[in-house]
């Protein structure tokens, strides 16, 4: 494929196909996605792509432990196929360059080398530009070949045209230089005969070639960031098989099966830390680089780094269903999805290489008539040659894709995934950011923050007491209370008796005596009395949004224990940085009006913008109103109990459970427990977008300019035409300067 309307072809054939619902052609990446009913095999797909014009062979199925590694085996399309385009077209593009070079000395010497001016000089020419057309150049006549027997005109059909025309023209002028001098003019034929053009022609392919091989070389650097992910799949794991170890391909390892990761190596698979303990580095996935500490009972995701101790490891999940598999298929099918952006793009490149031909002819038809008798003949040839070598269909079809790789590759290595090129470009129209609270604008993990005891000098008999009750149960706030005994040296007895009330508190015997640990209604319901100075303090830890728990012993109140989510470090940061980004910040939670208002003062969310004691099936509700309002509303929650109101977002955003569920659900997917994650993705999305503009404003820009001044609208004024060698080295330089400024995303600051 050579530009946009070839991309478009290709989209035509594959849509045709019975059961295809819709296809998808990346430009730069030569891939095509198809969604299908399960009708359309692979081989039907490829038949239907060959019978368009073009060439095309699917990704092989593999074995589930390895597919990862078959379908994703190369971002551009095939390694090998490219490797052995590249090689092809380097031999043509030198041996077209080492031809030219004497060709354009001749042509330029206008007679100043003995022998090579005149007839003899217009047969070297031919004899020089000969191979560089037909051989060098014989891939652009091939396809314009193809595209012709299928009605079907692209950039190549430009190019052959104009270079055909030029040789041709150059040929009869040397072989039958009188049938030649006839149409061109009574000055055409001068001292020397008619004029050629036989360095126009090779100097046309040659520049055509270089910036295909220049943009070529830009294009594979757009897919960097995903080629590091796939290069992270360790190639061996070292399996504990009964009292042995050995080392086999990471592809042959099973569920179930036990790994030894030394320190230093890379975790092979996903599983679960059964023996030892260690910091991993989990940057290359999540973007966070202070390593995380593994303990018996944690996940390792496989293309991690173990760094300081020795693990054991239990495997839950191999080849194409790792983390690192998932994220790199969902980072693949990002890049080679197309944004609505595009489509301006994608209904110009439709009409535009017909309408590219009726302006070259238009303009060679109105020299002809209207030039100068002496010249009429060369102008018209150098317009319309000029006209249709300058206009480039390619840097259109370029311009969406090349950013929306580099953004989405940007975008993975801060640990931000986004599920398509739509949302990508959706995100950055966010008007309003919702937050949910528990797990997101906090830790989601209570502590304990304040110890009241009725005597204050029994403190640590109180926490003593509380603690020991609440040590058999499972409630979040009893395993708080418990931590808070023990990270203060307090220790916790084993109570004689337990008994819990679901959602209201425990009763239980600690040391012969009997002691209730849960709210006011359930300690006085069990016959405890509460005095007056801590039912006010108690009501004050409330009014801060503090779950206060009360302990009660052999019938009394002997004080409270209050708790409370923290909030995230990086969470004042983050509503700051939205604000200044002109994002209004709400909050939907089903917690207290109280611990909800709290919560958004630390962080700097506005009164108005809390939503609190919001049951979880009315948060899409409270979503819905708020998009009903015009704006575009991205929903942040934890990917799991957040499901319906990320659902009914224009953008779901799922944080911190990046490998698990929300992975396959949300529209982005933040892979790192950290709120600047979320501005990272809008920051992104602004960056990419903006780039996508720039590159459609020049190439539109581009084609309006040069077009014009190659029909010749500056001959009138100034007497000059543009030459062909200027046109080419021009669409060359259009196409490589729009990848180039895609590439300029992998390293904007954001």
């Amino acid at each position: 494929m050579s530009c946009a309307a070839c991309a478009a072809a290709v989209e035509r054939a594959l849509s045709r196909v019975p059961g295809v619902s819709s296809a998808t052609v990346n430009l730069a990446t030569r891939e095509a996605t198809v969604r299908h009913d399960g009708s359309a095999g692979a081989e039907s797909l490829a038949r239907a792509v060959r019978g368009a014009g073009y060439d095309a062979s699917p990704i092989e199925a593999a074995r589930p432990s390895d597919s990862a590694a078959r379908n994703l085996h190369d971002v551009s399309g095939g390694q090998h196929a490219r490797h052995d385009a590249d090689r092809g077209l380097r031999l043509r593009l030198m041996v077209g360059a080492a031809l030219t070079a004497p060709l354009l000395v001749i042509a330029m010497s206008h007679g100043a080398l003995p022998g090579l001016h005149g007839p003899l000089g217009n047969w070297v020419q031919f004899a020089l530009a000969t191979p560089v057309v037909l051989w060098c150049g014989a891939r652009f006549f091939v396809s314009a070949l193809k595209g012709l027997r299928h009605g079907r005109a692209n950039m190549d059909t430009l190019i052959a045209l104009g270079t055909g025309a030029a040789y041709l023209s150059s040929a009869v002028a040397t072989v039958a230089p009188e049938a030649a001098a006839r149409p061109l003019g009574a000055h055409a034929g001068g001292a020397h005969g008619p004029p050629v053009y036989f360095e126009a022609a090779a100097a046309i392919i040659v520049l055509v070639l270089l910036g295909k091989h220049l943009e070529a070389r830009a294009t594979a650097r757009t897919g960097d960031a995903l080629r590091a992910l796939i290069d992270l799949r360790p190639k061996t794991a070292r399996v504990v098989r009964g009292d042995s170890e050995a080392e086999v391909p990471a592809g042959s390892v099973r569920a179930g099966e036990l790994v030894r990761i030394r320190p230093g190596e890379s975790v092979p698979v996903d599983g679960t830390v059964r023996q030892g303990g260690s910091s991993v580095d989990e940057s290359m996935l999540t973007g966070e680089s202070v390593p995380v500490d593994k303990r018996p009972g944690d996940a390792v995701f496989g293309g991690t780094l173990n760094t300081t101790g020795s693990l054991l490891v239990e495997v839950t999940r191999t080849g194409g269903d790792t983390a690192l598999s998932r994220i790199i298929r969902l980072v693949q099918e990002a890049q080679g999805d197309r944004a609505p952006i595009a489509r301006l793009a994608d209904r110009v490149s439709g009409v535009f290489t017909p309408a590219v031909l009726v302006v070259a002819l238009v303009a060679a038809v109105a020299w002809l008539l209207l030039g100068p008798a002496d010249d009429r003949g060369t102008l018209a040839l150098t317009a319309f040659v000029s006209v249709l070598i300058i206009s480039c269909p390619c840097a259109l079809g370029l311009a969406t894709p090349t950013a929306i790789m580099v953004g989405t590759g940007r975008a993975a290595r801060l640990g931000v995934l986004f599920r398509s090129a739509a949302t990508l470009e959706l995100l950055h129209r966010a008007r309003v950011v919702v937050f949910d609270k528990t797990g997101t604008l906090t830790r989601g993990e209570h502590e304990v923050t304040d110890v009241v005891a009725a005597a204050p000098e029994r403190q640590t008999e109180l926490l003593s007491i509380a603690a020991s009750a609440e040590s058999v149960s499972e409630h979040p706030l009893a395993r708080a209370i418990v931590a808070a005994a023990a990270m203060r040296g307090i220790e916790a007895r084993a109570p004689e008796r337990f008994e819990a009330a679901v959602g209201l508190g425990v009763e239980a015997f600690v040391g012969g005596r009997r002691v209730a640990v849960g709210n006011e209604k359930f300690v006085t319901a069990r016959g405890a009395t509460v005095s007056a100075e801590l039912r006010a303090r108690a009501a004050e830890l409330a009014a801060s949004g503090k779950t206060t728990v009360h302990v009660a012993a052999d019938g009394a109140v002997i004080g409270l224990v209050a708790l409370a989510d923290s909030v995230r470090d990086e969470a004042t940061e983050t509503v700051a940085r939205l604000k200044e980004m002109g994002v209004r910040v709400a909050m939907i939670t089903g917690d207290s009006p109280p611990a909800a208002r709290a919560v958004a003062r630390q962080v700097g969310i506005e009164s108005d913008g809390v939503h609190a004691s919001v049951l979880p099936g009315d948060k899409a509700a409270r979503v819905a109103e708020l998009r009903a309002g015009g704006a575009v509303v991205a929903m942040v929650g934890d990917g799991i109990n957040d499901a319906p109101a990320l659902a009914a977002a224009d953008v779901g955003i799922a944080m911190g459970s990046g490998t698990d569920v929300a992975i396959e659900a949300a529209d982005v997917t933040l892979l790192r427990a950290d709120l600047r994650a979320v501005t990272d993705a809008i920051a992104v999305s602004h960056a990419t977008m903006r780039t996508i503009r720039q590159n459609l404003f020049w190439a539109f820009a581009y084609n309006a300019l040069a077009i014009p001044l190659a029909a010749g609208a500056l001959y009138p004024a100034t007497g000059m035409m543009l030459s062909p060698i200027v046109a080419s080295a021009a669409m060359s330089a259009s196409s490589v300067s729009v990848v180039l400024n895609s590439l300029r995303l992998a390293r904007r600051r954001l």
